[in-house]
């Protein structure tokens, strides 16, 4: 592929490379991650002279650490000119003091990635732990625009004047509302493997309390290490808010939802090689996907981009077939209800695609196995509602409660 007329090449380092270091050994696994996305033309977002100290939440913990950054939409060069890994103290942006790493990429301190490319870390020896916050900071000492992201972390990062990476503490000069060119964290263990939780905004965490890791993938990460013979599994959350499986964002000209979409991120059917399988360690993928192809025709996409529930099982089978060409598990989950909710999605017709698509993913078979979030969350009285002690006010994104009920609905034996 190409960016900016270029093409997408190995990382280009800024000095000839000592000889290779050896990974410090064990099996890697996704301990954290999120699935990256481009910006809308109005997001004039951009870098200079400056790190951005970033807080992500880990679902398991290990003896090394491994960072992924990218910058698979930019349109330059992205010139890291240092990275740092530290585990959190506390709740703001300080660091643990002694656990402090430089990063290094091919034994060098500082990288340049060509525009479409994603970049991995030399291995470092760190311990950390399952449900706890690792900072990653890195100083971009050139101008840098903001273009690849994930737009709604619901965890808040810092960014600081000039290269203080390695410091305990900062003074931070903002704060960031989105994860900017980073997209994963692995560690090594003596054994594991790794879940991928393949979704939208429901799985993203939407409308779940911010910096407080309650999205459901978190949830159902904290039940696997309660489960002794689970505890070597990590969880790594590949949700983005209005995702499609089918269709790229694809707001009408003039629309509102130009300032947005492009936030919504490359089609599941698109994005599934980068977000799912080339994970460290994936053996399982559980996919939750179809209220927006239901719900952005005549929204913010057009109306020629509807689609029936036929298409949207067609698309579900196309995720089971290549998850099992590669040996992988895959787990569907049912729809999630959404009558009156705020954002214009529901309609009888919407609610018997749900009805439809619901029937195969449980009654289908093809599906290794069947998570019914459905059936977790819908009001028992209104089926096709969320239940009111679950609702976060839109009447389609679950709150904390009704995301811990999701992640209860997961049977663990799945995973055994």
């Amino acid at each position: 592929m190409t960016r900016g007329g270029r093409p997408a090449a190995a990382a280009v380092l800024d000095r000839p490379p000592p000889t290779a270091s050896a990974s410090a050994g064990g099996v890697w696994v996704g301990a954290w991650a999120t699935s990256p996305t481009t910006v809308p033309a109005s997001d004039t977002t951009s870098f200079e002279d400056q790190t951005l100290r970033q807080v992500v939440h880990l679902s398991v913990g290990g003896d090394t650490v491994r960072v992924r950054l990218s910058n698979e939409f930019g349109t330059q060069p992205l010139v890291i000119g240092e990275a740092h890994v530290a585990r959190r103290a506390g709740t703001g942006s300080a660091i643990e003091p002694g656990t402090d790493r430089r990063l290094t990429f091919g034994g060098r301190p500082s990288a340049t990635l060509p525009a479409g490319t994603p970049l991995l870390s030399d291995p470092v020896s760190l311990s950390v732990a399952a449900d706890s916050d690792l900072v990653v900071s890195i100083h971009l000492p050139r101008r840098t625009p903001a273009t690849t992201v994930h737009a709604f972390p619901f965890q808040d990062g810092y960014v600081a004047a000039g290269n203080v990476t390695g410091r305990t503490e900062i003074t931070p000069t903002g704060v960031l509302g989105k994860w900017h060119f980073l997209t994963g964290v692995s560690v090594t263990g003596k054994r594991g493997a790794t879940v991928v939780a393949f979704g939208d905004s429901i799985t993203d965490g939407a409308e779940t309390t911010r910096g407080a890791n309650r999205r459901w993938p978190d949830v159902l990460a904290r039940r696997l290490q309660d489960e002794r013979s689970l505890r070597h599994l990590g969880v790594v959350n590949a949700g983005i808010s209005g995702n499609r499986l089918l269709h790229d964002p694809n707001p009408p000209a003039g629309h509102p939802a130009e300032n947005y979409a492009p936030y919504f991120g490359q089609s599941a059917l698109r994005r599934f090689d980068r977000d799912v399988l080339a994970q460290p360690g994936v053996r399982h993928v559980v996919v939750l996907l179809g209220v927006n192809d239901l719900g952005h025709p005549g929204t913010s996409a057009p109306l020629s981009e509807k689609v029936t529930a036929q298409d949207i099982i067609g698309a579900h089978r196309q995720l089971i077939a290549r998850a099992h060409a590669r040996g992988l598990r895959i787990h569907g989950g049912t729809i999630t209800p959404f009558r009156d909710d705020t954002l214009g999605f529901h309609s009888p017709e919407n609610e018997a695609a749900r009805q439809a698509v619901n029937h195969w993913i449980r009654t289908g078979g093809e599906y290794d196995g069947v998570i019914d979030f459905d059936r977790a969350v819908r009001d028992p009285k209104q089926p096709d509602r969320l239940n009111p002690a679950y609702d976060s006010g839109d009447h389609l994104h679950p709150n904390d409660a009704g995301m811990a009920a999701m992640a209860a609905a997961v049977p663990l034996r799945l995973f055994k």
